[in-house]
């Protein structure tokens, strides 16, 4: 118990901006080994950065004045809560990959633009369109739980008052950090192994990582269960591992394999597929 702890703790302090040092830091280590065991609990990542989102948007909804843009100023501040979070870890990643793919057809000078820490043209683009879909989509199931709730026939089986679009967050942080480790898994890893940080990360997930993983995955899903329908989930995740299959294909095809701004990118867009698929399911 105490080793699956500080897995997680170096985890958080490697993709978040939760202070872990001092003491805390000194008891939690660091190896590359260590950091390679902690990638188990990247989907532990998402219970908080979910839930942390989760509870602005909801705390925002029972405040703001009930009209119909209250939701989409809810999606916009929970955005914001999840970046200052996470210190935009994965949409710089986002940035990076589009980047080196837009710039380049050629392998090697697209990895050698995607190490430039500068943002461009694409980069700045994806950014962009990824944080107003995010938005867009998150004030569209908001809007779309609003309607409900004044529906004096609503469904029965779905959440109300806020909670619908709470658990989409939730789960939605979840499952798109569990996706990218299948990248891992199938795909060789092609940074620069001197200079990244993330190489250790990078190296052949384990069998049994990848299981902790998956159960900090279906956890949720278990718990999303309970506020939203089966059918309804499982179009959400069909829709992020399509997400998944088109950018492994993409890193196929044009890297030869992945960095670790590869992963931050897939979380991305299996985090907007997932909100695309619930909003289609609904």
């Amino acid at each position: 118990m105490l080793k699956f702890i500080r897995h997680y703790l170096l985890a958080v302090q490697f993709f978040t901006r939760i202070p872990v040092t001092g003491a805390l830091a000194a008891w939690t280590g660091y190896s590359p080994a260590m950091l390679r065991a902690s990638a188990a609990h990247f989907p532990g990542i998402g219970w908080l950065v979910g839930a942390v989102a989760a509870g602005v948007y909801s705390l925002l909804m029972a405040l703001l004045p009930a009209t119909d843009f209250a939701p989409l100023v809810a999606a916009v501040l929970s955005t914001v809560a999840t970046v200052l979070l996470t210190g935009g870890f994965h949409e710089d990643g986002l940035a990076d990959v589009t980047d080196g793919l837009g710039g380049s057809h050629d392998r090697d000078r697209a990895l050698e633009i995607m190490k430039d820490s500068r943002v461009g043209a694409f980069g700045a683009m994806a950014l962009v369109l990824a944080l107003l879909g995010k938005v867009a989509l998150l004030g569209l199931l908001g809007s779309v739980e609003s309607a409900l709730s004044s529906v004096e026939e609503a469904p029965a089986d779905l959440p109300l008052n806020g909670w619908l679009v709470a658990t989409a967050l939730f789960t939605a942080h979840v499952v798109s950090r569990t996706l990218p480790l299948l990248l891992i898994r199938v795909l060789p890893h092609v940074g620069d192994a001197a200079s990244s940080k993330s190489k250790p990360l990078a190296d052949q997930i384990t069998l049994t990582s990848l299981g902790v993983a998956l159960i900090w995955s279906f956890s949720a899903l278990a718990l999303a269960s309970y506020a939203l329908p089966a059918m309804t989930l499982i179009v959400a995740c069909s829709f992020s591992v399509l997400a998944l299959l088109w950018m492994g294909r993409l890193f196929t095809r044009r890297l030869q394999g992945f960095t670790g701004d590869c992963l931050g990118a897939t979380q991305q867009v299996c985090e907007i597929a997932f909100y695309l698929g619930l909003a289609v399911a609904l």
